[in-house]
């Protein structure tokens, strides 16, 4: 596959997880954000679709 082929997408935390269930906060380790308005690309798989839509209250997707 070429880097075009590739689908991904843009996950930002926007929201901390202090304070949260323990499975949100897997979820948003996950998806290897780290802190605050942190952005990372991950790829377009159903796990990583769930796992952002788990937390959708603290995490903004693009």
């Amino acid at each position: 596959m070429t880097q075009a082929e590739i689908k991904t997408f843009r996950v930002t935390l926007t929201k901390s997880p202090i304070g949260s269930i323990k499975s949100h906060r897997d979820c948003v380790r996950g998806l290897g954000l780290r802190r605050m308005n942190h952005t990372v690309e991950v790829l377009d798989t159903p796990e990583n679709r769930g796992m952002a839509a788990r937390v959708h209250h603290l995490v903004r997707s693009e």
